[in-house]
C-alpha cells in the first residue's frame, strides 16, 4: 500500500499528527508512507522512522503558487498513492489531496471542499475541550486503527545527530559546562495571543537562578523574535548579582532540530502553547505550559507521564477559549494576568518531583 499524509502550516499541529503516523506504521507495517509538509515543519518529521518519505511543499504566493501546486499535484499523482489522509483541511491541503489522485481520500467535512474527499469525517466548528490528537484521530477510525493513546502513541521527534553537535557548541558559547543543569524558557509564540510578557519571563528566569545554585537558564525564541529573547535576558540580569548574570543567556538562533536537542538536556521547560512546547513534549523534560486563549484539554503535551507537565492558566475568564483573531477585552488578559509566582510554583513542583531542586 502507498499512503500519503498531508498536514500543512503549524509546527504544533504537525507534532500532533506524529502519534497517528506511528499508529499507521504499526497497522500497515509494509506500506510506503509519505508525509507532505511545508518547509517550516520539515525538520519535525525528517527523521521519523515511521515514514519512508518526506515531501516538502514550499509556500509561494499568487499565481506562481497555484502553478507550483498543480505541478506538485502531478508529481503526487505519478506516485500512485492508494490512500491519502488530509489532517489539515485547509484550501491548499484539500487541493493537493485531491490532485494526488488517490482512489481513497479521507478528510474533514468542510463546506465547499468536501467533494475533494471520497470519505468525509465530521468536524464541529465549535471549540471543544477535546485534544487535537484525538480530533485528528477521527480520520483513522474507518481504517481500523486502535484508539488514540498517550502511552502507546505519544508525539515524537527523533534527535538529529548533527543538531545535537551544533547545539552543544552554542551552549558552550553561552558558558555552559558539563554538570550544569538547564532550564529552557521559550519566550515567543505564533501570535500575540500566546505571548507572555517579557518582564514576567525575566522575573521567572532570575528567580530560578537565585533559588537553585548550579542552574543555568537558556532563553530561546523564534527566528523573528530574537529581540524578545535578548530583552528577556536583559530583564533577568537586572534582577541578579553580577556573579549570577552570566547564568542566563540566549544562544544564537536555534533551528527546530537544535531546540529538540536542547530540551533533551534540560531539567525544565517553560513556554506558551506553541510549536516549540510540543517539540519539548517529544522529550521527557518536565514542562510548565502557559495557556491564554487556548485550553489545555485541546493542546496539552500529548505523552506518557502527564504528571511531568503542569498547565498554568486563568480559568475563570468568560472569553476563553477564543478564535485568536481579535481580543474582545483588548488587553490580552488571558495571558497577561498569569503571575510569575504561579509559574514559579509550578516549576518548583516539577523540579522537586524529579529530584532536581537545589
Amino acid at each position: 500500500m502507498n499512503i500519503l499524509l498531508v498536514r500543512l502550516r503549524q509546527i504544533g499541529d504537525v507534532a500532533f499528527t506524529t502519534p497517528a503516523v506511528r499508529a499507521l506504521r504499526q497497522h500497515f507495517p509494509y506500506a510506503h508512507i509519505a508525509y507532505l509538509v511545508e518547509p517550516a515543519a520539515q525538520s519535525l518529521v525528517a527523521h521519523n522512522t515511521a515514514l519512508d518519505e518526506v515531501i516538502v511543499a514550499p509556500r509561494t504566493s499568487g499565481w506562481r503558487g497555484l502553478v507550483n501546486d498543480v505541478r506538485l499535484g502531478a508529481r503526487l499523482r505519478r506516485a500512485r498513492f492508494d490512500l491519502a489522509i488530509d489532517f489539515h483541511g485547509g484550501p491548499r491541503a484539500s487541493l493537493l489531496t485531491w490532485l494526488s489522485g488517490a482512489p481513497r481520500r479521507i478528510g474533514y467535512e468542510i463546506t465547499g471542499r468536501s467533494w475533494m474527499y471520497t470519505e468525509r469525517v465530521s468536524r464541529p466548528r465549535a471549540l471543544r475541550a477535546r485534544h487535537s490528537v484525538e480530533n485528528q484521530w477521527d480520520l483513522l477510525v474507518s481504517l481500523g486503527l486502535p484508539p488514540a493513546s498517550r502511552d502507546r502513541f505519544p508525539v515524537e521527534m527523533p534527535i538529529d545527530p548533527d543538531a545535537a553537535v551544533s547545539v552543544a557548541a552554542k551552549l558552550a558559547a553561552c558558558g555552559y559546562v558539563s554538570g550544569d543543569r538547564l532550564a529552557v524558557l521559550h519566550v515567543s509564540a505564533g501570535n500575540p495571543f500566546r505571548r507572555w510578557p517579557i518582564e514576567s519571563f525575566g522575573e521567572v528566569a532570575a528567580s530560578l537562578i537565585a533559588r537553585h545554585p548550579g542552574l543555568r537558564v537558556i532563553v530561546t525564541s523564534g527566528p523573528s523574535e530574537i529581540d524578545a529573547a535578548a530583552k528577556t535576558v536583559e530583564a533577568a540580569r537586572a534582577r541578579l548579582t553580577a556573579a549570577e548574570q552570566p547564568l542566563v543567556a540566549a544562544p544564537d538562533d536555534l533551528s527546530l532540530a537544535e531546540l529538540r536537542a536542547l530540551v533533551e538536556r534540560a531539567a525544565l521547560y517553560i513556554g506558551g502553547d506553541s510549536g516549540p512546547m510540543h517539540i519539548a513534549a517529544t522529550s521527557s523534560v518536565p514542562i510548565v505550559s502557559l495557556y491564554g486563549p487556548t485550553l489545555p484539554a485541546r493542546s496539552e503535551p500529548w505523552r506518557a507521564r502527564p504528571e511531568r507537565a503542569i498547565a498554568v492558566e486563568i480559568a475563570d475568564l468568560p472569553c476563553r477559549p477564543c478564535e485568536q483573531r481579535t481580543c474582545e477585552p483588548g488587553d490580552f488578559r488571558c495571558l497577561g494576568r498569569i503571575q510569575p509566582s504561579a509559574v514559579l510554583d509550578a516549576a518548583e513542583r516539577l523540579l522537586s518531583q524529579t529530584g532536581q531542586a537545589g
